[in-house]
């Protein structure tokens, strides 16, 4: 496998990513004091971004792709205890080492800062600060939220609960808003959905092909997705919340 490699540079003003990452609340001068200290790194899909273990020199943002966190017990066996989606932010400042493995699901490019000096940033940069302390709240909810699904949810609803936040975050990602169909390329394997959610291959193929078949979702061979309302599926996630999308 190739080394990673950097990506050509650009403009934070037209980043894709930009209205949702810990940039934005960002003003003209601040978006400058970054720019000098970030730089692109690309990953190809498979390849681990980050050792649990591992010295960080680096913190930064998924442009685009996903990649998943893993967590490694003593005895070798291996559980996805998360995902990192466009504008996710890896790395924690302050922290030395990983505390997971990151591994790029599909193929991902990162906007990295150097780690020393984004933590001194943050000290001179209330809005990077507040929006980052923003980011890691909203992590913590979503994880508790995770709780429930993995614990307390149907097969049915789990694939469908994953499947609406991978349709809310694209929505969002491209500004789409709530309106219409959503449109999707869905990027994990069933495989890596299985052991996301603690299911069979079986449960997750047959789950998949039952809201199919109710029209809840709609596929194009395996991977791209139209969800025609993403209130149903919210209500087949078994969510009472009014499908309102993540920021």
């Amino acid at each position: 496998m190739t080394l990673n490699t950097l990506v050509d540079h650009s403009n934070c003003e037209d980043c894709p990513i930009r209205h949702r990452a810990v940039c934005a609340r960002c003003d003209a001068d601040e978006l400058v004091a970054l720019e000098e200290i970030k730089y692109y790194r690309s990953f190809e899909a498979g390849q681990t971004i980050i050792w649990s273990g591992d010295q960080m020199n680096f913190v930064g943002s998924v442009v685009s792709g996903i990649a998943s966190l893993t967590q490694t017990m003593e005895d070798g066996r291996t559980q996805m205890v998360g995902l990192l989606l466009p504008s996710d932010f890896v790395g924690r400042p302050g922290r030395d080492s990983a505390p997971y493995d990151v591994q790029a699901t599909t193929d991902v490019v990162m906007c990295c800062f150097r780690k020393k000096p984004f933590e001194d940033l943050m000290g001179r940069t209330p809005h990077i600060a507040h929006r980052l302390l923003q980011m890691t709240l909203d992590e913590l909810d979503a994880a508790r939220e995770w709780m429930l699904v993995l614990g307390r949810k149907t097969a049915r609803e789990k694939i469908a609960s994953l499947l609406s936040i991978i349709a809310r975050r694209d929505a969002s990602a491209s500004q789409k808003g709530s309106s219409g169909p959503i449109v999707f390329d869905l990027p994990l394997t069933r495989e890596a959905m299985a052991d996301y959610l603690g299911l069979t291959l079986e449960t997750v193929s047959r789950q998949i092909s039952a809201l199919k078949k109710d029209e809840v979702i709609l596929l194009q061979g395996k991977r791209h997705v139209t969800v025609p309302d993403i209130g149903r599926l919210m209500e087949e996630a078994g969510d009472d919340s009014d499908g309102g999308f993540l920021v």
